[in-house]
């Protein structure tokens, strides 16, 4: 957790980069669109493919977007007075 000024902030779903928060949002994305295309024929492959969505996308479509902006923010708030450092991340 995070203090800047009275307000704690927290990044329970952000990743260490963006590249790499990006790899998981496809992952997740291909994972959960292919389970939705096989459902029909293949259900038990289907229903495989949804928790390696849910990992991959750390929940929901929407967790993946708040870590998203987390992971953003996290890199702006790194680059300051010129200078960019890697933002520290706390691991629950």
């Amino acid at each position: 957790m995070e203090h800047h000024g009275l307000v704690e902030t927290t990044r329970t779903f952000a990743s260490k980069s963006l590249a790499e928060h990006l790899a998981r949002g496809a992952a997740g994305a291909i994972a959960l669109a292919t389970s939705f295309c096989i459902a029909p024929e293949h259900s038990g492959a289907a229903f495989a493919l949804l928790p390696v969505a849910l990992l991959a996308l750390r929940g929901c479509p929407t967790c993946w977007t708040v870590g998203l902006f987390q992971t953003l923010a996290g890199r702006d708030a790194a680059c300051r007075d010129g200078r960019c450092a890697a933002p520290d991340r706390e691991t629950t």
